[in-house]
């Protein structure tokens, strides 16, 4: 093993922690002031906007397979995530520039931020996933990269029940249908609204809206970044 997987392996190790304990007092209050809120919104609404945010995340999905580099890439882990981190690096100043540009247009163009940003994210994940050797066409791998998605912004109750659900996930995957029509759209969409909605609330203010977009959008960026870069260790590292 050589010295980078040996730090890789450490920084996985703290990851796993990290994933794994209690939710602190503040998110879980948070997590229950959030959830009040949402029993205040009409069924009728919540099912409108899980159908169109599953529609939407289904497009990206299905045009990201298409525009995601078929070249198996070379080398040892080391090399693998120095292409990583450029990617990453690339996308997180994508979405810093976009961002900027919805928060200074105001309310109406700031609301285009958050399927443009959704759309930005997917991506990220389909070249990450595919700079791994990972076969992106494999719908249990799609699977897995919403659940990178849902571990990268969602609360911490929420978290480590996605976390279990991705442990040993070669194994697990044997025994997925093979659609997926039993993925949970609902607790998707709830769970990552929930997440942004204070980080991204400022940006449909005036006059601070764009250095918010700036700010927020480099800082999800890197979280997902970092996410998918241990979720991919778990499974390259550890037996």
């Amino acid at each position: 093993m050589t010295a980078y997987e040996l730090i890789a392996r450490g920084e996985l190790a703290n990851w796993q922690k990290k994933m794994q304990r209690r939710p602190s007092l503040l998110n879980s209050l948070s997590k229950k002031v959030q959830t009040k809120i949402n029993t205040w919104i009409p069924e009728k609404i919540h099912h409108a906007i899980t159908v169109a945010i599953r529609q939407m995340v289904k497009g990206v999905i299905f045009g990201a397979a298409y525009t995601t580099s078929r070249d198996l890439p070379t080398g040892n882990l080391q090399k693998r995530e120095e292409a990583i981190q450029k990617k990453i690096d690339l996308y997180r100043h994508t979405a810093a520039i976009e961002g900027g540009i919805t928060g200074a247009g105001g309310i109406l163009l700031g609301l285009t931020d958050f399927p443009l940003l959704i759309g930005i994210k997917l991506k990220l994940l389909f070249d990450i996933a595919a700079l791994y050797g990972i076969d992106v066409n494999d719908y249990k791998e799609r699977v897995y990269i919403l659940h990178i998605f849902e571990l990268a912004f969602s609360s911490d109750e929420h978290r480590k029940k996605i976390y279990l659900k991705m442990t040993n996930w070669d194994e697990k995957k044997k025994y997925m249908p093979d659609d997926m029509a039993q993925f949970d759209w609902r607790n998707f969409q709830q769970e990552y609204r929930d997440y942004i909605d204070l980080a991204k609330m400022a940006q449909l203010l005036p006059l601070i809206g764009a250095p918010v977009g700036i700010i927020a959008n480099y800082r999800l960026m890197n979280k997902l970044g970092k996410t998918a870069i241990n979720a991919y260790r778990m499974r390259i590292l550890l037996p």
